[in-house]
């Protein structure tokens, strides 16, 4: 049983360089050839800045690397448990662990390895106590002192001193309880993947592939029989033939149409920063890809003069920097410039969110358009050509996917309460005002 107890009965701590207690820091390279030379597969994984959060390691836009270029990179091999910190730019001081189903990996020259010898520093302990809010502060504080660019420098890190219990074992049992609640929060997230991947299959078997309409075509479905996520009563929703037009043979009696004619699209507009803050006062404010999560976008900032309005589970798009990510809002939230919300004209949010996954590719050719980065405009975004099928099946979708969205909700709201949970038991922990302590049971004889 896990117990919390009083500050005064703590074991001593006490402060150590992390320079003097790493056995390894450093940073990696760009591999020789560049982006253009990277994998979608390959032997070797390359960590860049973009899988590093503070919230876990992110596996999207994970690039991967030959043996050869991982040869020239074998000074910086990453091994199980390492901490990765972001050094360079606007994700300067996120951390992480690596996961270790990515490995055998690589850093490039954004990211430094953080790896604390075991019998001084536990590495799960370091993480957290490096994405506790003061040390944020503060790592961001040292990043902007410089004169140019934000940076942390090895000789930063090095020199950086951790707090923490003297007795190795009680450092891990202050991770073990937020790695607990981390540990649930994954589960959560791999379910809600599983979810949202059968929602988007049966999206693309019914509007991308057309499968049920190929199947009436060849003879594999008949009138009162019914096909894998196919009951027998939408047999007659689907036509028995395809026709040609300019995005290719699509199901007869659907039509080709602009996004402008069925979506309702609303591009943001940031207010004045004065009207920003972190505190909770008015609508939840997103900027752009960065506030994004898996599904539903990260609360961080607040605004009290909205511009533009998002709905409750309106599709979210980013439209700057990068084009293409996706999410769907939680409830009303202020959209800024980065950001753009839609909604399909019937009113359906589930078919509008899977609508647009399958449209991302069209949406992703913006991304290298821009004079100075990828932007999407009002006029190119309405002008996007999308199959628009009959009303009664959309409403049919709708309901077929209600249950997987409402189970992929129920688990997002458990995970934001285990997080407030952990977020608020984070700085005690590790600041040494809340211990930890395993008590053994008595024996009675």
């Amino acid at each position: 049983m896990i117990d919390y107890i009083p500050n005064h009965w703590r074991s001593k701590w006490r402060s150590m360089n992390l320079g003097e207690v790493c056995t390894k820091i450093g940073s990696g390279a760009t591999p020789r050839g560049g982006k253009k030379t990277y994998l979608k597969e390959g032997p070797f994984a390359l960590i860049r800045s973009q899988n590093v959060y503070n919230d876990g390691f992110h596996r999207e836009g994970l690039a991967f690397i030959s043996d050869e270029q991982a040869d020239d990179l074998r000074n910086v091999e990453i091994l199980q448990d390492d901490v990765l910190l972001n050094i360079t730019g606007d994700s300067v001081a996120r951390v992480c662990q690596v996961d270790p189903a990515i490995l055998p990996a690589r850093v490039n020259q954004h990211v430094a390895i953080v790896r604390p010898d075991p019998a001084k520093l536990d590495a799960r302990f370091l993480r957290y106590y490096l994405v506790s809010p003061y040390v944020q502060a503060m790592l961001l504080s040292w990043a902007d002192s410089g004169s140019t660019r934000k940076a942390l420098t090895k000789q930063m890190i090095e020199s950086f001193e951790v707090s923490a219990p003297g007795d190795v074992s009680e450092q891990r049992s202050i991770a073990h309880i937020l790695g607990t609640l981390d540990d649930k929060i994954e589960l959560n997230r791999r379910m809600n993947e599983t979810l949202e991947e059968m929602a988007r299959s049966l999206f693309k078997s019914w509007f991308v592939d057309f499968e049920p309409v190929r199947a009436k075509m060849e003879g594999r479905w008949r009138r009162g029989e019914s096909l894998p996520g196919m009951p027998a009563e939408l047999y007659d929703l689907f036509p028995d033939g395809m026709v040609d037009s300019e995005l290719g043979e699509i199901p007869a009696g659907w039509e080709v149409k602009g996004l402008r004619d069925c979506y309702n699209l609303t591009m943001g507009q940031s207010p004045p920063g004065s009207t920003y803050n972190d505190n909770g006062e008015g609508l939840p404010f997103f900027q752009g890809n960065a506030d994004f999560g898996f599904r539903y976008p990260d609360k961080k900032r607040y605004c009290t003069a909205p511009t533009r309005i998002a709905r409750p589970d309106d599709t979210l798009v980013s439209v700057r920097a990068p084009v293409g990510a996706i999410n769907m809002a939680w409830e009303e939230c202020c959209i800024g410039r980065g950001v753009a919300a839609l909604r399909h004209s019937s009113g359906s949010t589930s078919f509008t969110y899977y609508s647009v996954w399958a449209l991302q590719e069209e949406i992703l050719q913006y991304e290298h358009t821009g004079t100075v980065f990828g932007a999407i405009t009002k006029r190119q975004f309405e002008s996007l050509q999308v199959i628009e099928p009959p009303a009664d099946l959309v409403g049919r979708f709708e309901n077929q996917v209600q249950a997987l969205d409402q189970r992929i909700r129920l688990c997002a709201s458990v995970s934001r309460t285990l997080t407030d949970q952990r977020d608020t038991l984070l700085p005690r922990l590790i600041s040494g005002k809340l211990q930890v302590t395993q008590r053994r049971k008595r024996r009675h004889d």
